[in-house]
């Protein structure tokens, strides 16, 4: 900040604000500027990131003589915004090995990405940041077993996930619906892992099955923009304002996926049977 020149008095002042597209920016119902040269944005998103200069000019005055003199300063700031979803999930989940030693537990990894993955591709949603360690668990009257615990993240930013937002500029609502109907397939998708287990296998228990009752699901939520502010040289007339409306009235419907839950899970079971 130009802390020098605030605090001094400045004569007929004037403010010209240039933006990223190299041109002044003027007054509308998403960018004002104020009398004393303050830039107001409102709504601000990713396509409005980048260099902004504000030329402050103004006069000094000889009391002696009148003589004025104008004086011209330059001001550049970097602005960006990146966009994060209002809503994402962190989901764990369990599932039993021979071993914790051998190629089947990254198979079985690879794989149940990937059904998740095609589960909820429609939705423009995928698996991120997945990962997974193994485990020996101490089971009362049963022993020692060896568990899978994965962990993994649900987003809602897959790739050409703007072809579902219909061209609009703030689409948070249709991502967080989407978010939700993710949320709601994958839990159903392991309560039919449940299912199968206890009314298909009850005779031949696999080696590698899921571990009833260890799905578990954290709500991150996340604000939708990200702003950063770099300083080039000093300043002291900007202030940049975001209105964000985090409010979404979002209805779920119950979905029936129990018969593409059977349909999938059964690539789940052909291991160590």
């Amino acid at each position: 900040m130009d802390f020098r020149r605030a605090k001094k008095e400045t004569v007929d002042p004037t403010y010209i604000w240039i933006g990223p597209n190299e041109k002044p920016l003027t007054g509308n119902n998403q960018i004002n500027i104020t009398k004393t040269g303050k830039l107001m944005v409102k709504d601000f998103l990713e396509a409005l990131s980048g260099l902004y200069t504000c030329t402050l000019s103004y006069k000094t005055v000889k009391a002696e003589t009148q003589e004025e003199t104008i004086v011209k300063q330059r001001y550049d700031f970097m602005i960006f915004a990146y966009r994060e979803p209002d809503y994402s999930y962190q989901m764990a989940v369990r599932f039993t090995t021979k071993s914790c030693e051998g190629r089947y537990n990254d198979l079985l990894f690879r794989v149940l990405k990937k059904i998740l993955d095609n589960l909820i591709s429609d939705l423009s949603c995928h698996v991120i940041e997945p990962s997974y360690k193994c485990h020996f668990v101490k089971i009362p009257k049963h022993g020692l077993i060896h568990e899978l615990f994965i962990a993994f993240q649900v987003n809602p930013f897959a790739p050409g996930w703007k072809g579902a937002c219909n061209d609009s500029a703030d689409c948070e609502d249709i991502t967080n619906h989407n978010i939700l109907q993710a949320r709601d397939r994958i839990e159903e998708f392991f309560r039919s892992q449940a299912y199968i287990y206890y009314h298909n296998f009850n005779k031949t228990i696999p080696a590698m099955h899921f571990v009833d009752h260890s799905f578990q699901v954290w709500l991150v939520v996340l604000g939708l923009l990200v702003l950063m502010l770099m300083l080039l040289v000093k300043t002291a007339f900007l202030s940049v304002f975001m209105e964000l409306n985090l409010a979404h009235k979002l209805q779920t419907k119950n979905r029936n996926m129990k018969t593409r839950g059977e349909s999938i899970v059964t690539c789940l079971w052909r291991w160590g049977t």
